[in-house]
């Protein structure tokens, strides 16, 4: 079993509750507008991270992660992009992907809108965090928690941090 801490959006802004909140997982996952190479490696010192780009990251970032990333974990594949849409409405670039192979758990940031959707026609589930930085017209930022066993998601908890 694993435990995620999943995040987008930080556009930089650094929180020392992202350390508390994230303390208990074994990895962070961040869904892109990274915001800065510093941010990124603090979370790289805390946890193991992997990352997208986004829209607003620099060619630091850009150099260091990918537009779109796929993985393993624990028996669940995993698709994470930071542009990618919701369930009846996925993005145009990514959508063909998630036809012909469908992860178990898509991934996308960039609307700063936190969403926990079940897609019932292509059988996944998407995540979008939220946004964790302040950047933005949301009212509160939040993080996610979450664990992965056997190809299942699990105890999925939503982290909100206050303006």
């Amino acid at each position: 079993m694993k435990r995620i801490g999943l995040m987008s959006d930080t556009h930089a802004w650094w929180d020392d509750r992202y350390l508390k909140y994230f303390e208990e997982c074994d990895e962070i996952w961040h869904a892109g507008d990274i915001g800065s190479l510093e941010l990124a490696m603090r979370l790289q010192e805390f946890r193991p991270l992997r990352a997208v780009y986004g829209n607003c990251d620099g060619g630091d970032l850009r150099r260091l992660f990918t537009e779109k990333l796929r993985w393993t974990c624990e028996g669940a594949s995993v698709l994470m992009t930071h542009i990618g849409g919701y369930p009846g409405r996925y993005e145009r670039s990514i959508y063909p992907q998630l036809c012909s192979n469908p992860p178990d758990l898509f991934i996308s940031g960039h609307s700063h809108i936190l969403k926990v959707q079940y897609d019932e026609r292509l059988h996944l589930l998407h995540i979008n965090p939220g946004a964790a930085g302040l950047q933005g017209w949301h009212q509160v930022r939040t993080l996610v928690r979450f664990s992965v066993e056997e190809g299942q998601f699990r105890d999925l908890e939503v982290l909100e941090i206050p303006r």
